[in-house]
């Protein structure tokens, strides 16, 4: 494998791609991405690439406007050195969340990301639990949309194997129920549903619980957290309805603004996030917050690319 595949990456997260590497039995290819005094990004590929199956590693994350650039930037540079394919492995696909025309005049900008990636020079991309499913249409070439589920699944199976009796997988709005639902059928625990209606951006509002949480360990399960409001005022409703635990599961951390002071004076005794996006130093430091690497999931996903089989099973 090593002589035909090269697995590189930018500054949003070398440690996954590091992992990665680990998994894979692959050396992390040699690539410097410098900042020029102007903001300017320049990438430089420092081996050879030619006729290799290339997979560039590069979460969309904060800062956004950034690492999207290196993205774009490093995939050009990769195409023009006569690489035979290039695989844009995004852990964390940003401008997700403007999938749809939510106002008059305004961009679906999740769209416009994808028509650059795919300009830059990208054959296919894998990412993981995309906000809006139905981005993969906006692509032109072959998506693969893994899911974490296994990752936090194996996770919540050995934390609470003995209260599954006693636990229930809570959805924080209705858009979410698929997804709370196929949890609990594979721990064998009960649902509820919070009713979550959003007043403004990043602001919002608990309206009731659909379900019974009383006496109950409650896990909150969401694809992301990102400020936290929504997930802090969920679970203070959870306690608020008799629950007597409360955790959280999601696949992105992103954690923007006053997401960890929000956790640390909330009731939540446990927030399980996936490393797709890299913790800031204060992020890492707090107790409440406990991370699990998607490495090992998405290494199988590009080995079996990479062999021509199968990534369905992987979607779980």
């Amino acid at each position: 494998m090593e002589d035909k595949i090269r697995v590189f990456s930018g500054n949003s997260n070398p440690a996954l791609a590091e992992k990665i590497c680990a998994a894979l039995g692959v050396p992390l290819g040699k690539a410097k991405v410098k900042t020029f005094s102007d903001g300017e990004i320049m990438v430089e590929i420092g081996e050879n690439v030619r006729g290799r199956d290339i997979y560039v590693v590069q979460s969309t994350c904060a800062p956004t406007n950034n690492n999207l650039m290196e993205l774009l930037i490093m995939m050009d540079a990769l195409k023009r050195a006569s690489a035979a394919t290039i695989t844009a492995v995004i852990p964390y696909y940003g401008y997700a969340r403007q999938d749809r025309k939510a106002a008059p005049r305004t961009p679906i900008t999740s769209k416009l990301v994808a028509d650059l990636v795919t300009t830059a020079g990208a054959d296919r991309v894998v990412t993981i639990d995309l906000h809006a499913g139905q981005i993969q249409g906006f692509f032109n070439i072959p998506v693969d949309n893994l899911y974490a589920a296994p990752v936090l699944l194996a996770h919540l199976k050995s934390r609470f194997a003995d209260e599954i009796a006693n636990l229930v997988m809570v959805s924080p709005d209705a858009g979410g129920t698929e997804r709370a639902r196929a949890f609990a059928k594979r721990l064998g625990c009960t649902l509820a549903v919070i009713d979550k209606r959003r007043t403004s951006p990043n602001v919002a509002e608990i309206m009731h619980l659909i379900g019974d949480v009383k006496g109950k360990s409650a896990i909150i399960l969401d694809d992301m957290v990102d400020t936290a409001g929504t997930l802090t005022q969920a679970a203070q409703a959870l306690k608020d309805h008799g629950a007597t635990n409360v955790y959280a599961a999601a696949t992105h951390g992103v954690l923007s603004g006053p997401a960890i002071d929000r956790i640390n004076a909330s009731v939540i005794e446990k927030v399980v996030i996936t490393d797709t996006v890299p913790l800031a130093e204060k992020e890492a430091k707090t107790d409440k917050i406990r991370v699990l690497s998607v490495a090992d999931l998405l290494a199988e996903a590009i080995r079996r690319i990479h062999e021509d089989e199968s990534v369905s099973s992987l979607f779980v």
